[in-house]
Parts: structure tokens; C-alpha cells; sequence
């Protein structure tokens, strides 16, 4: 079965459960959200005790009898050609924002393969999610993407934030709220001046003129 137009998703990949304080913290907080897994990801909502509304992809990672498992129990099943441009996860974010979700949140997408794993962070610029909140989690950490204009970042003091540009140099960084400022400055695709900032107050700004920064928010100093 499948929300009509839900406003929150967790998506479920199919990489480790790297499973964690705050990934505990976002599965709580994600009442009434739809539950989509990216075709193994089942394997992985399960493992956190969540059974699907949705399995997309191309079901290479699960058996059949798992499948017809999950039919039997009234989920729904989006199956892709085999020969496919997009990652399962891709279709998955992609179904999701199609039907109105503004909330989604990525469980299991750091697994042992470097290309997915990076391929999983990239997703976060696909075009239809610009204006969403959609973060990956992992363990006790997060990331999102920034684009320019005034992004808020909450958490508590002595957290650690990393800034890394992506797609070329970030242009036009101010911060607020982190011990070491950036006041209209430049970070530089490939050097890691962004690394391991350290928030000073529960909420931290980064504002962003042009360019794209991946966020990486670690609970406690990393």
C-alpha cells in the first residue's frame, strides 16, 4: 500500500544498517513517515523493525521468495528493468518527491563500496529535491546539502559540522554560531579548509552565495 501524498519518507538503502544514537533519534522522530525501501534496503527496514509500504528497483538484492513474501503482505512492489540509468535509491528518491514528500531521511546508505556510497551522497543534488530536507544518516552522523541562501544547522555545543564543497568552489560563506567563522569567504573544491568545524551554540547558520556545500554533522566532537 501507498500514502497518497505523504509528507515525510524513510528510505531504506541497501548498504550497512549502520546503526547508531542518531539514527535511533531520527527513526523516533519519523512518526507517520512513509516507508519506502530501495530494493535490499527491505532487508534493512526490517532489521529496525520497519516493514515497507514501498520496494523499488530492480529486486536484484532480494530473493524471490522474499518478494513475494513482501506481496503477500500487502506491499506495494515497483519493479525496474534490470538495465536502468538510476540507482534503486535514485528511483526511490525520485518516486518520493513526485508524490509531495518535503521530509525524507536515508537509512543504510554508507555500505563497503566507495562509487555507491559516494553515489548515494550525490543523489542529494538531483534537481526535484531543491527546497526538500533530505539527509542521509549513518551511525552518529548526518549529512544534507547546501545551497545558497541561509542554511540553519541544530544541534549542541561541541558537535562537530564539516563543509565540503562539491561540484566546484562554494562562493560567498558566512557562518555564525562555529568556532572557526568563514566571513564571505571560499572554499575550494579539493582542499579541506571545511573540515572539522566544532558548533559554539545549539543553532549554527552558514549562509552560501553560490556553489554547493555537503554538510556533515557528527553529535559530539569527531
Amino acid at each position: 500500500m501507498e500514502a497518497p501524498h505523504p509528507l515525510k519518507a524513510l528510505i531504506f538503502a541497501n548498504g550497512d544498517p549502520n546503526d547508531g544514537p542518531l539514527v535511533r533519534q531520527v527513526l523516533a522522530s519519523a512518526d507517520a513517515a512513509w516507508i519506502i525501501a530501495a530494493d535490499g534496503g527491505a532487508r534493512q527496514a526490517a532489521f529496525f523493525g520497519f516493514q515497507p509500504q514501498l520496494v523499488i528497483g530492480d529486486l536484484d538484492s532480494l530473493t524471490a521468495a522474499e518478494v513475494a513474501a513482501l506481496e503477500a503482505e500487502g506491499v506495494a512492489i515497483h519493479r525496474a528493468p534490470p538495465e536502468k540509468d538510476e540507482t534503486d535509491l535514485e528511483l526511490a528518491l525520485l518516486h518520493a518527491a513526485a508524490q509531495g514528500v518535503r521530509w525524507i531521511r536515508i537509512i543504510s546508505g554508507i555500505g563497503d563500496r566507495i562509487d555507491q556510497s559516494l553515489g548515494n551522497l550525490y543523489l542529494m543534488a538531483l534537481p526535484v529535491l531543491a527546497g526538500m530536507d533530505v539527509r542521509l544518516v549513518a551511525r552518529n552522523q548526518q549529512t544534507w546539502l547546501m545551497r545558497p541562501g541561509l542554511n540553519p544547522v541544530d544541534g549542541a555545543p561541541g558537535d562537530t559540522l564539516s563543509l565540503l564543497p562539491v561540484g566546484g568552489d562554494a562562493v560567498g560563506i558566512r557562518t555564525d554560531g562555529l568556532h572557526y567563522p568563514l566571513r564571505d569567504e571560499t572554499l575550494r573544491f579539493g582542499p579541506a579548509r571545511g573540515m572539522s568545524n566544532v558548533l559554539t551554540s545549539p543553532q549554527a547558520q552558514v549562509t552560501l552565495a553560490s556553489g554547493l556545500l555537503l554538510a556533515i554533522h557528527t553529535l559530539g566532537r569527531a
